[in-house]
């Protein structure tokens, strides 16, 4: 069983790194423009965080594994019609497409290993799932670098869709495997509740994206205004409702309230940080896909030997590591700004982004554990489900934002990386000041992988 769901974390991930390597070879062989490139990298992770907690309660309602292969069915679906889009619009409905499976699969994996495997070997399982994500992280750039770089049969980055297509596939076949298990009976998906949150996260990302290239028309600032009604009512809803998306005590905790904010607010600076370092590399600086996916090798590589540190340094300084991560990864950002438009600065960056590495390690192998030591009561549940969202939201946000900041008016491409970088720089210290908040300075016993399941009740 293990073996099945491990692999669909491993393509969901893949699909989000590769994509980022290949946006300015994406760019050029659809002649599209930034805003539609972006798009297709924020496309795939606003489905992908929208989806998280209703699918969990579909799961829950009518099985793990039905979900799961309806979730891989889609997902592998949306990969083919990528590789075969014709034009920028096409890829951005199949990155939806993507994402939305991917929404769907992610649940019922966590749900799987929990329902399936022991409390005596479940350690075990959960690390070897988040080993997968790393390896997805770290294989991610390199295999779309040497792929791109090999051009097969002089597709471009067409093959780099197809690449999880394969493994996708094998995971179906694998499903007839799975358990038939579903969660307690009863239980209720709060359509309204998910469809206001999509609305406006969707309102929210594309005025980001396409408002800049337009020139800010009336259109952007109407989504604007949608975003905050939708997700206005959303939060007003909360309370009046029987089963709602969200327990309505997360509006009145502030543990939950801090720790959601935290890690959205810090995934607003970590996959834009990817993606900049990408797009410059091979669109100003004239590095091949294969050479920029190196330069990054030393963050991905640190950042597993971080979060292996995570644990050890949890106990002994609690949330101490999450404020001094984000202040350490701020600092990166700083002194890469000026590096980034040569082969000595080059040299000079990889010892910089392998100490940015080791804090992003440290960052995201704690913070879960840290945010939820704080949280009782009845929004515990709600925010173990919440986390994730807002670490998919953030990201999708934070590519659009960072694009924003790139793209703005430079004397030239150097100058557009360091006023890019100034936008990490502010997410990374907007990031410690919010950990400052939560209250406990030593750890606890980590709980389980967060789930977005069964939130209410």
């Amino acid at each position: 069983m293990l073996p099945v769901v491990l692999s669909a974390t491993f393509v969901q991930l893949l699909n989000v790194t590769v994509a980022q390597v290949a946006a300015p070879a994406i760019q050029a062989g659809l002649g599209a423009g930034p805003s539609a490139v972006q798009l297709v990298l924020a496309g795939y992770t606003l489905t992908y965080a929208c989806l998280l907690i209703p699918a969990a309660r579909l799961g829950d309602r009518y099985g793990y594994r039905r979900l799961f292969v309806i979730g891989t069915v889609v997902f592998t679906a949306g990969s083919v019609a990528a590789a075969c889009a014709p034009d920028v619009a096409s890829l951005i409905t199949a990155r939806l497409v993507q994402g939305a499976g991917s929404g769907l699969v992610a649940p019922q994996v966590l749900s799987l290993i929990r329902a399936t495997i022991p409390a005596t070997r479940r350690p075990r399982a959960l690390g070897l799932y988040g080993a997968t994500m790393a390896v997805a992280s770290l294989a991610g750039p390199l295999i779309g670098g040497l792929v791109l770089g090999a051009d097969l049969l002089g597709l471009g980055w067409r093959p780099l869709m197809l690449l999880t297509v394969p493994v996708a596939l094998a995971s179906l076949a694998g499903a007839t495997a799975l358990p038939r298990l579903r969660g307690a009976g009863g239980i209720r998906v709060d359509r309204l509740g998910a469809l206001l949150v999509t609305v406006g996260a969707g309102a929210l990302v594309l005025p980001l994206a396409l408002g800049r290239e337009a020139g800010w028309p009336w259109w952007t600032w109407a989504g604007f205004a949608v975003a905050v009604a939708a997700l206005g009512s959303f939060a007003w809803s909360l309370p009046h409702r029987p089963d709602p998306l969200v327990h309505p005590a997360v509006l009145h905790d502030r543990p939950a309230r801090t720790g959601t904010l935290l890690v959205f607010v810090f995934n607003m600076g970590v996959p834009s940080f990817t993606y900049l370092l990408f797009l410059h590399l091979q669109s100003a600086v004239g590095y091949s896909a294969l050479s920029a996916a190196l330069t990054s090798a030393p963050f991905a590589a640190a950042a597993a030997a971080g979060s292996r540190a995570a644990p050890a340094l949890t106990r002994r300084h609690g949330t101490a590591v999450l404020t001094v991560a984000s202040l350490v990864l701020a600092g990166m950002c700083l002194a890469l700004a000026p590096l980034a438009g040569s082969a000595a600065g080059r040299q000079a960056a990889l010892p910089v982004l392998a100490v940015g590495g080791a804090a992003f390690g440290a960052f995201t192998a704690s913070v879960f554990a840290l945010v939820l030591a704080e949280v009782h009561g009845p929004a515990a549940g709600s925010v173990s489900g919440l986390l994730p969202t807002a670490q998919q939201l953030g990201g999708s946000i934070g590519v659009t934002a960072a694009g924003l900041a790139y793209y703005a008016p430079a004397a030239d491409a150097g100058a557009a990386f360091r006023h890019a970088m100034l936008y990490q720089v502010a997410a990374f210290v907007l990031t410690a000041l919010i950990s400052l908040r939560l209250r406990n300075r030593v750890a606890g016993p980590a709980p389980e992988q967060p789930r977005a399941g069964r939130l209410s009740r």
